[in-house]
């Protein structure tokens, strides 16, 4: 019997580590999810500020795609498109995911301008 239960000594460690190391597991793709989303909706919320700022700065006679990098610019993103249709101003912008994760950019859209000239984002035929 004592023979057997030396056997045995290490098994409690062994699955211990095991566990621990699927917990770890887990907490990363956790934390890269998360950062993926807050990424996205940092991108969506810079556009949306954007394609307004770049809305009123048409209405002022200003140049709405400069107003638009500013406000992007204040989010910590980057405009990457600014198109100007009619009254209204389609702003796509970027963020970039941190290095840990692949560096890859989280694309956003938005429109803004007279409600009666818009159409939804995205919308097809």
């Amino acid at each position: 019997m004592n023979a057997r239960r030396r056997q045995q000594d290490g098994a409690a460690v062994v699955l211990g580590l095991g566990m621990f190391a699927v917990l770890v597991f887990v907490a990363a793709v956790t934390v890269g999810a998360v950062a993926i989303v807050l990424g996205h909706r940092q991108a969506q919320a810079a556009a949306d500020l954007a394609s307004l700022a770049g809305a009123g700065a048409l209405q002022r006679g200003a140049d709405p795609c400069a107003a638009a990098q500013v406000i992007a610019g204040r989010q910590h993103a980057v405009v990457t498109a600014c198109v100007v249709e009619g009254e209204s101003v389609l702003v796509t912008t970027a963020v970039r995911l941190p290095s840990a994760l692949g560096s890859h950019e989280l694309p956003a859209r938005a429109r803004a301008g007279p409600a009666d000239q818009l159409e939804p984002v995205g919308a097809g035929p």
